[in-house]
């Protein structure tokens, strides 16, 4: 029944983006999102001109967030081939941190030759055609949205720090691991858009750290209202869980599922379950695309079948899902 009403409230959707003449022909209505998370870590087999000691600079300097320049050139590449209209990233390195880094640890990296008014590695991978909203005190987590496709609420530039709307969880970190927008379609009308970054790990802080996190996402921001409390919403990000193999141990994932599958308010458009391809570490799903109102297909770059990795250098941790929504 739930997802019958959603259904229903897609179709309104559509019928208001393609006018109000009913003697015309409905038109599909499809958008494309991304997540990303563009961290790194250590400990992965690096063999080319990215190294294990570039690894150790980018773990204490970097948050080992995505800072290499040629990988930051992939990064753009792919992005160019896609052209998404929405993107979420979690771990993307804020320049504004490069004053503090010492001169000889920024060879290779974004910080050298970067000063205060040049693009964010954000807007570098993106392009100017986005408008970018980020995280409530993080930097390093932001949403774009192509500028053809809508714009961002709220946000009057192209890059809006502290622009999306998000809440802390005390004691789990400092500020908001969520990001919630309301992008105001070209087309005309709305659709809510969460990014998510939960905290990682599987010790009892952590699953409590995430769980109260999507908590604010599904069940009240702190106003009475989910984060994703629009008519149409999307949720996005890094989870740091597998909702779809972790129930039996990880009370987030738990709290995950009581919101999200067949039969509740909303359902996974990205793969879930034990018998979906893991795209972490080899064995989990924890990077997913969430929604009530839109249905859709996936892909993972380099595991998805005639889909490359975003880059040849091994430095990614994450790999990007891609889904097309309607």
């Amino acid at each position: 029944m739930l997802r019958a009403a959603a259904a229903l409230a897609a179709l309104t959707f559509l019928s208001a983006c393609s006018g109000s003449d009913d003697t015309e022909p409905k038109k599909s209505f499809d958008f494309s999102v991304v997540t990303f998370n563009t961290g790194t870590t250590l400990g992965l087999p690096f063999d080319g001109d990215y190294t294990s000691d570039n690894a150790a600079i980018t773990d204490q300097y970097y948050g080992n967030g995505l800072s290499w320049k040629s990988v930051i050139a992939d990064t753009r590449a792919f992005f160019d081939g896609l052209s998404p209209d929405v993107v979420g990233f979690q771990e993307i390195f804020w320049p504004g941190d490069c004053a503090a880094i010492p001169a000889e640890d920024k060879a290779g990296y974004v910080c050298d030759g970067w000063k205060d008014g040049d693009p964010t590695v954000t807007e570098m991978v993106l392009g100017a055609g986005y408008q970018v909203a980020c995280h409530q005190g993080h930097p390093d987590k932001c949403l774009g949205v192509k500028k053809s496709f809508g714009s961002i609420r709220g946000c009057t530039a192209d890059l809006c720090l502290d622009g999306l709307d998000g809440a802390e969880v005390t004691g789990c970190g400092h500020g908001s691991r969520l990001g919630r927008a309301v992008v105001d379609l070209a087309a005309g009308g709305e659709i809510t858009v969460v990014n998510v970054h939960g905290n990682s790990g599987l010790a009892q802080a952590d699953q409590d750290c995430r769980a109260q996190l999507f908590a604010l996402v599904f069940e009240d921001l702190g106003n009475g209202e989910p984060a994703a409390n629009g008519a149409r919403n999307v949720i996005l990000g890094d989870f740091n869980t597998d909702p779809g193999r972790n129930t039996d141990f990880d009370e987030s994932a738990q709290l995950v599922v009581k919101h999200v599958g067949d039969g509740k308010p909303f359902h996974f458009v990205t793969d879930v379950g034990p018998e979906a391809p893991p795209t972490y570490a080899g064995f989990f799903d924890i990077d997913h695309v969430i929604s009530d109102a839109f249905d859709g297909s996936c892909w993972t770059a380099g595991i998805t079948d005639g889909h490359p990795a975003v880059t040849e250098t091994v430095y990614f941790d994450h790999k990007p899902a891609v889904c097309t929504l309607k």
